[in-house]
């Protein structure tokens, strides 16, 4: 089959992933049923990585032969939430308008996921020598959480994949570098009383403050220390704040404070040795606290944590996304982070490569280009091919 026709299958199941609104927060497990599904009416078995709750789950499959030496297309399926956001149409249909294709998730990441399933029977049909494996995932969007274990089933009990391909968007382009990135929620707990008896009480939100402007002044200096060489855009680590939760009404002193915060950080930076000195005054506050109202205090969790994807010069799954993309241009590296570096850090050489703009991800009115997924479905049609080839 042409890659037009596949392409045209990939807008069809596009559509129909669109549908299933799979935002971090609900479970994605109607939508794998439908991959379940689809994939079984072609012949192709499939195997569930739930989490522990069973509510959400990552899915593996294989087509093709059990050899080593395949090539693993990995997405997540998860969305980030649409709540609040000025969308013209709904979010959770895919609309074409001019050369675009609106809908949560269009470019992060359902299109790649489209385009992966659209080439199944193709790859079928070509009696394929070489297996390709789809790795879909959740929760990417709040941490990286589902891919673990599912990289663990395949690093332990899949035929060794020769290589990785992350279809994160990226314009189709290979990137073969992204940062890592740490999340932390920090709760701040404090004594109830009248606000204006500042003496019998103590305000959780005033001490959640304290720590709040600390990382903002931490957050100007890695930005002024930031390397003028690196390849990432922002260049230097970044740290922001990205949701605080805290009182109940003006006139009470805060009992709780939560705040969330995410480091991003590039190369062999150590979170842990940033946040170093962020982390000693969390623990003096929380004494300060529990000197006065035992409990009272500051407690700080690390939610995830994602390694950086590391470019590997002359790498085989960066040779291979560029002869199957038809790339030709400069290394490049990415400030957003991914699954990759969880795949690499397993020992799997590793490229992020797929339809789609970065900067269309998350916002309202998101899109992915109808050329992009043209040029994901001549990608997806090469990969047939290569995979009806020995090595």
């Amino acid at each position: 089959m042409s890659a037009e026709q596949l392409g045209d299958r990939a807008l069809d199941i596009l559509g129909r992933l669109i549908a299933f609104d799979t935002t971090s927060r609900l479970s994605n497990l109607a939508l794998i049923e439908w991959v379940e599904a689809y994939l079984a009416d072609l012949g192709v078995a499939s195997r569930r990585v739930p989490n522990a709750e069973g509510t959400k789950s990552n899915l593996l499959a294989t087509i093709g032969p059990a050899l080593p030496g395949g090539v693993v297309l990995s997405g997540h399926t998860d969305v980030v939430p649409v709540d609040g956001q000025p969308w013209t149409s709904d979010p959770f249909a895919l609309t074409l308008r001019g050369d675009r294709l609106y809908g949560r998730g269009t470019c992060d990441m359902k299109g790649f996921l489209a385009l992966a399933l659209a080439a199944a029977p193709d790859i079928l049909a070509a009696q394929p020598k070489r297996p390709v494996h789809l790795a879909f995932s959740y929760d990417e969007e709040v941490g990286c959480i589902g891919a673990p274990a599912m990289i663990e089933v395949i690093a332990r009990e899949l035929p060794r994949p020769a290589l990785v391909v992350v279809g994160e968007p990226t314009n189709m382009e290979a990137v073969t570098g992204h940062k890592g990135i740490s999340t932390f929620i920090v709760t701040v707990s404090g004594k109830e009383a009248h606000s204006s008896q500042t003496q019998l009480g103590a305000s959780a939100v005033m001490a959640a403050v304290q720590l709040m402007g600390s990382l903002s002044r931490l957050a100007e200096k890695l930005e002024r220390e930031a390397d003028p060489a690196s390849p990432f855009t922002p260049k230097g680590a970044t740290l922001t704040i990205g949701q605080v939760n805290g009182g109940t009404a003006v006139n009470i002193l805060a009992r709780e404070c939560v705040f969330v915060f995410d480091l991003r950080c590039a190369g062999a930076m150590d979170p842990e040795a940033v946040l170093s000195d962020f982390f000693a005054e969390a623990q003096a506050l929380d004494a300060t606290l529990k000197a006065r109202f035992p409990e009272a205090g500051v407690r700080v969790e690390r939610r995830s944590h994602t390694p950086g994807l590391n470019p590997e010069p002359g790498g085989v799954a960066e040779t291979f996304a560029r002869r199957l993309a038809g790339d030709n241009g400069p290394p490049r590296a990415v400030a957003f982070a991914a699954e990759a570096g969880q795949f690499q850090q397993a020992g799997f050489s590793t490229v992020i490569c797929g339809p789609g703009s970065i900067d269309q991800a998350h916002q309202p009115d998101e899109f992915v280009e109808v050329s992009q997924m043209q040029r994901g479905a001549a990608f997806m049609s090469r990969l047939a091919e290569w995979a009806a080839t020995a090595e």
